[in-house]
């Protein structure tokens, strides 16, 4: 993936983590290790876009 492809997988999952923290909030979160996986997710983005940078 190129570094704008990875900008805007990274805003998904932000805007994805979000989301499933407001139903966790509201207790309609189906699959809570959904949480932990799109975070892994996030940190893994981050991670490649860190090690381009350098």
């Amino acid at each position: 993936m190129t570094g704008d492809e990875l900008q805007s997988s990274l805003a998904d999952m932000e805007k994805r983590l979000f989301e499933l923290r407001s139903q966790a909030v509201t207790e309609k979160l189906e699959n809570s290790k959904a949480i932990i996986n799109v975070r892994r997710d996030i940190a893994r983005i981050r991670t490649v876009l860190r090690e381009r940078a350098d």
